[in-house]
């Protein structure tokens, strides 16, 4: 409590708390229903395979913008260039998608994909990847915890999920105006609001150089890095596949009509960003009990487990109740991977580190496996799907358990330091043999 107390006088925190909140408010507005909004027979009326299709192209854009906005920032540093494009698209995208995409997909469907893929992606599937990794560099810069920031950008979503299903249920479009009103306060706060000159150093912390073209290519060439792009492709690929592109179809299914399910739908897809939002204030509580390595293999369980429990039950209630594991899944797989690349990998590169380790492999795997997997939806129903993304999942957090570094291996960049460990640092601090670090050669 003391430690967000602080943050609360920070003004780096407050801007950067700000801007997540803005962003997921004027993203989570539309995104959270956009499958049900390309399905729907009063929206577009696609079928599995071509909504598979949009979202492998979505998929395989935001993957390309993601590699160029990470080598970029890591350039700019804190220089808020992209931030600031990532505004001008968020307040363009109710007029973008009414009297652009829409009409494209419905007449020129190839075309409309692309040039939709080109500007969502731009705007928010590769603009949240961005902003997460500015603000995660922004709380090492000055001495505030990224956890605590990135739980307001939950905040804004699901607040906005509150009222989306409403919204969607008397017109679409509704959706997608509110949501160029968030992004052009977003807009501002990134042009208007600069935080003075406040640096905060962590004791211990590494602080990064600009790096150069040479080190971010030779990211590709560590073995290290590509164990975690194969843990990210079979767990978080296949688990946003069946968040994002099957499970909202299959809830309102469940219920007397579909105008109905996508109601409860969007309450309770607010109630459960709200329990994500406080998780996220949570997790770097248990993260410092019990280290980076095992919350991650916490997150992956999670994941499991709400996947297969969608593939065996089938009542509202049941599933709701499950739906809710949610809120513990993403912060415990979302915060311990960044503390992961900055533990063991050179920080300088956090957001190409960020981008390339998990977002991007994400996107490759979004686009190899969408299609298919909407087909086999088509084939065999949503239930027996699940069960074998559930499967697949498993494997991946075995094979995380015998390939991810333990915190006190390989640490090429800011040391992790459990509760009692951080003690122990503390007490030997002041003595002329202790390890200047704070790591004691352990983390």
């Amino acid at each position: 409590m003391a430690s967000f107390t602080k943050s609360l006088k920070n003004p780096s925190y407050l801007q950067s708390s700000l801007t997540l909140l803005l962003f997921f408010m004027s993203w989570g507005i539309w995104w959270s229903f956009f499958q049900l909004w390309l399905t729907k027979d009063t929206g577009l009326g696609l079928n599995g395979s071509q909504v598979g299709t949009v979202y492998a192209v979505n998929s395989l854009v935001t993957l390309i913008l993601m590699f160029f906005y990470g080598t970029i920032q890591d350039r700019l540093g804190l220089k808020r260039h992209l931030t600031i494009l990532i505004g001008i698209i968020a307040s363009c995208v109710a007029p973008f998608v009414i009297f652009v995409y829409e009409p494209l997909l419905k007449n020129q469907f190839m075309f409309g994909v692309i040039l939709g893929a080109i500007v969502l992606s731009a705007g928010f599937m590769a603009g949240v990847g961005l902003l997460e990794a500015f603000a995660e560099r922004m709380s090492r810069r000055f001495n505030f915890e990224y956890g605590q920031a990135r739980m307001w950008g939950s905040f804004g979503y699901a607040m906005v999920a509150l009222v989306a299903g409403f919204l969607f249920t008397a017109n679409p479009h509704l959706n997608f105006i509110m949501g160029s009103v968030f992004g052009i306060a977003l807009l501002l706060i990134q042009l208007f609001w600069k935080p003075g000159p406040t640096d905060h150093h962590e004791p211990g912390t590494v602080e990064p150089t600009q790096p150069g073209i040479r080190e971010m290519a030779g990211l590709l060439g560590m073995k290290s890095l590509w164990l975690i792009i194969v843990f990210v492709i079979f767990s978080w690929t296949f688990y946003t596949v069946f968040d994002q592109q099957m499970f909202p179809d299959f809830y309102t299914g469940l219920f007397e009509t579909k105008e109905r399910g996508e109601q409860i739908y969007g309450i309770l897809n607010s109630a459960q960003v709200f329990c994500e939002a406080a998780m996220m204030g949570v997790v770097p509580i248990i993260m410092r009990k019990v280290g980076v390595r095992n919350t991650l293999l916490m997150g992956v369980s999670v994941m499991t487990l709400r996947i297969f429990g969608c593939a065996v039950l089938s009542d509202p209630i049941a599933v709701s109740a499950v739906k809710m594991l949610h809120a513990l899944e993403v912060p415990l797989f979302i915060l311990p991977i960044f503390r992961y690349f900055t533990l063991h990998f050179n920080p300088a590169l956090s957001a190409t580190l960020y981008m390339v380790g998990f977002q991007i492999s994400a996107q490759i795997g979004n686009v190899i496996l969408s299609q298919p997997l909407g087909q086999l939806r088509d084939a065999i129903g949503y239930q027996p799907t699940f069960l074998v993304i559930s499967g697949i999942v498993l494997l991946s957090g075995i094979f995380a358990f015998f390939t991810l570094k333990k915190d006190d291996d390989q640490v090429l960049g800011d040391p992790f330091l459990r509760d009692g460990q951080a003690e122990v640092v503390a007490t030997a601090a002041p003595g002329p043999q202790s390890d200047p670090t704070g790591s004691d050669g352990k983390a």
